[in-house]
């Protein structure tokens, strides 16, 4: 049974407390969601964030009010879904990488095609595909009543992290953060040293 939709107060905290938390809520939208099993996390004063350098075009969205979609495309192709989180002003946002998929399953196959379920939700683009997010949502307040749900989680989940994927700058730092040995990431993490 999904839990209580989180509000404002749940995303108005720092985006590293927010991300690791996202891991294990439910995500709902447009008859299609699941479980959020790997997210990464951004800030403005991060050189591989969209709010780096202040608020500008379609970046305004993450400096808040918190609890919102940032959704923007990513290399002119795949939607991206974000959640803007940190007091407003803060410029941070946690991208929702991947999903165990749970509900509206054929809706997500007939969106994505003909691949595994394994693989529905398993990458930002194809996420973002699955459920149906487009430019529409952009600034789109999360809400019980909404289009948009982000439900608590109701298990704990024990969580990995690593470095973040397909960018070129602050790679290294260890944002990128998953629910071990889950078979839905977008791509395993490196095994600890």
């Amino acid at each position: 049974m999904p839990g209580q939709a989180l509000d404002e107060d749940f995303f108005a905290r720092p985006v590293g407390v927010v991300a690791r938390e996202l891991l294990g809520c439910a995500l709902e939208h447009d008859g299609a969601g699941g479980v959020i099993v790997e997210v990464e996390r951004y800030q403005e004063d991060d050189p591989a964030s969209h709010s780096y350098g202040g608020p500008r075009g379609r970046n305004t969205v993450m400096f808040g009010p918190p609890g919102r979609a940032y959704v923007y495309r990513s290399y002119g192709i795949h939607w991206c879904l974000n959640l803007v989180c940190g007091p407003e002003g803060a410029g941070a946002a946690v991208l929702l990488r991947a999903l165990e998929p749970r509900t509206g399953l054929e809706l997500m196959r007939a969106r994505r095609g003909p691949v595994p379920d394994r693989l529905l939700c398993a990458g930002p683009g194809r996420l973002a595909q699955a459920l149906g997010v487009d430019a529409s949502l952009n600034g789109v307040a999360l809400s019980e009543d909404g289009p948009l749900r982000v439900l608590a989680a109701t298990a704990s989940v024990r969580v990995v992290r690593g470095p973040r994927i397909g960018i070129t700058r602050a790679a290294e730092r260890p944002w990128r953060l998953g629910v071990a040995g889950s078979a839905y990431l977008s791509r395993p993490f490196p095994k600890a040293a």
